[in-house]
């Protein structure tokens, strides 16, 4: 006899998928880098990025950045009828071989500090933790400092609220164009974009897009593209106070010039 399927059994499964905590295990530093952060050499994530050091272990950040907050992208979507499926964090696929389909999944994370550091990272497994699980420890080793402003001609500058300049990333066939927003307006972007902008520290933004927006992966590393190219631009230094540019983290001590 076939084995019944309690109902609800597979959105359950969904739903709860989050709520597995990750294995504890003891950190062994197999880089220069993990050991000089292990042994107090450094302790601020910014001389890290100063240096042109490149991390390639997550205990790095999770160390220099314990508050740091995490969430899954809806990159995927369920079966529905006509395609009205809804959203979920993984992307399932299939391969068909002689002995059945074999499924995989993909998973989008997200980490930040809400204070100039984000960082995004996929992961793929036959399972749906282990998919997870790759994906945050890839967003924390991808990990960027991002630079922040209030270049809006429509405020003066008085806080980092948004960004100094406008900018325009691609991915495929996807063009994301980021520009300074005036204080208040809030996160005027795909909503999935504007969780990865809230976790960097930015609030308030104007965004154009065109291509193929509906593949969320391209449309996600077409904003880290935009986001990169912040930092890539030199600034004047008669700018940065006009701008009120801050790169990386803002201390509580830390005034901007006007």
């Amino acid at each position: 006899m076939a084995e019944e399927k309690l109902p609800g059994a597979e959105e359950l499964t969904v739903k709860e998928i989050e709520s597995v905590p990750a294995p504890e295990r003891s950190w062994k530093p197999r880089t220069d880098l993990g050991r000089m952060v292990q042994d107090g050499v450094i302790t601020d994530i910014d001389e890290i990025f100063n240096k042109g050091y490149r991390i390639m272990e997550a205990e790095i950040v999770n160390q220099l950045l314990p508050n740091m907050e995490e969430d899954l992208l809806l990159i995927g979507q369920a079966k529905g009828k006509f395609g009205g499926g809804q959203r979920r964090i993984f992307k399932q696929t299939q391969k068909k071989t002689k002995e059945g389909n074999k499924m995989h999944f993909k998973v989008c994370a997200v980490v930040g500090n809400r204070n100039g550091f984000v960082g995004i990272g996929m992961g793929k497994s036959k399972e749906t933790v282990p998919a997870r699980d790759k994906a945050k420890r890839a967003a924390r080793i991808n990990l960027i400092r991002i630079r922040r402003g209030c270049g809006s001609w429509e405020a003066g500058a008085t806080e980092p609220n948004s960004i100094p300049f406008a900018v325009e990333g691609r991915c495929g066939s996807v063009r994301v164009k980021l520009m300074p927003a005036p204080q208040g307006k809030g996160l005027i972007i795909e909503k999935e974009c504007a969780k990865i902008l809230a976790l960097a520290g930015i609030k308030d933004i104007w965004s154009k897009t065109s291509g193929q927006t509906g593949t969320k992966p391209n449309l996600i590393f077409a904003l880290i593209d935009a986001l990169k190219k912040l930092t890539e631009i030199k600034v004047q230094p008669q700018h940065l106070g006009k701008l009120a540019v801050v790169e990386g983290k803002m201390k509580e001590t830390e005034k901007v010039v006007a």
